[in-house]
C-alpha cells in the first residue's frame, strides 16, 4: 500500500432520493468498470440507510450481475433469520428482484462464537483474494453512526488500531447487538473506492465534526491510501459545512 491519500469528492444534492439516486450510479458505474478491467465486481456492504438506498434503486441498474461478489463492511453475530441481520436484509431487497443469486453473497457463520466467525469470515475473504496481503475490494459502501462510527469500529475502541487481521472480532459493541465482526482500517483504506452517502438534518452535526472540523472519529479514519473517498449528501446533511467547490477530475463521470 502507499502512503498517498486522496481527499475526499463531496457530492451534495437535494434530497434523500437524490442521494440513493447518485449512490446507486456510483456503483452501476464502478461495477462496470470493474468487470471490464479485472473481470469481476468486489463490493462490501453496510447496513442501515445505505441498505435502504441500495435495495431500492440497484434492481434498476445496467450491470453484468453475475460477476458480482458481494461481502459485508461488517456484520452482526446473529442468525440469518435475525431482523439484525445486514445479510437478511439484502437477501429479500436483492435477490428475485435482480439476477443476482444467494451465493454471490459472501456471508459470516452465525452459528459460530465470535472469534471464530471473524477468523472464519476471514479466511472465506482470503479465499476471494488469493496471494493478497491486503484485499483490493472494488468499492466499500460505508455508514457513519450518530457517535462518529463506522462498521463496527467505534470511538476509543482497541479495533481502531488493529493492523494485524483482515476480520476482527468485536464482544462489546456500544451499540447493540454486542457481538459483531468487522474488515479493519487496513482493509477498508486498500480499497479502489471508500464510499458514504447520507441524509437528513440528524446527520449534520456529525458530518460537520468529521468533514468541517476534522475530528479523529473513526467515520474520519476512512481514508484510503490509493483510492477515492466520496460523501454523497443531501443539503440538511450537508447544512453545517461551509463546501469548497467538489472536485470534478474525481468520479466526475458517474456524478452529473
Amino acid at each position: 500500500m502507499t502512503s498517498t491519500k486522496s481527499p475526499a469528492v463531496r457530492k451534495v444534492v437535494e434530497s434523500e432520493k437524490e442521494v440513493a439516486k447518485q449512490l446507486c450510479t456510483l456503483v452501476e458505474h464502478l461495477s462496470n468498470e470493474a468487470i471490464e478491467a479485472r473481470g469481476r465486481f468486489t463490493i462490501g456492504l453496510s447496513g442501515g440507510s445505505m441498505a435502504k438506498f441500495l435495495c431500492g434503486g440497484l434492481p434498476s441498474i445496467q450491470t453484468s450481475w453475475d460477476k458480482w461478489l458481494l461481502f459485508f463492511c461488517d456484520e452482526r453475530l446473529v442468525p440469518f433469520s435475525n431482523d439484525d441481520s445486514t445479510y437478511k436484509i439484502y437477501q429479500a431487497g436483492l435477490v428475485g428482484k435482480t439476477p443476482l443469486k444467494d451465493e454471490q453473497f459472501v456471508t459470516i457463520n452465525p452459528d459460530l462464537e465470535v472469534q471464530a466467525a471473524a477468523k472464519d469470515y476471514e479466511e472465506k475473504i482470503r479465499d476471494k483474494f488469493p496471494d493478497s496481503d491486503w484485499p483490493r475490494f472494488d468499492l466499500l459502501l460505508l455508514g457513519m453512526g450518530p457517535d462518529g462510527h463506522t462498521a463496527s469500529l467505534f470511538p476509543g475502541h482497541p479495533l481502531l488500531d488493529e493492523q494485524s487481521v483482515w476480520v476482527a472480532a468485536i464482544s462489546d459493541s456500544p451499540k447493540p447487538p454486542p457481538c459483531r465482526v468487522t474488515m479493519t482500517f487496513p482493509v477498508i483504506n486498500n480499497a479502489h473506492c471508500c464510499a458514504f452517502a447520507m441524509a437528513g438534518e440528524g446527520k449534520a452535526d456529525m458530518v460537520k465534526r468529521i468533514l468541517g472540523d476534522g475530528e479523529a472519529l473513526p467515520s474520519g479514519m476512512v481514508q484510503p491510501t490509493d483510492g477515492e473517498l466520496l460523501w454523497i449528501l443531501d443539503k440538511s446533511a450537508a447544512s453545517k459545512l461551509s463546501l469548497p467547490p467538489t472536485r470534478k477530475e474525481c468520479l466526475s463521470c458517474c456524478l452529473q
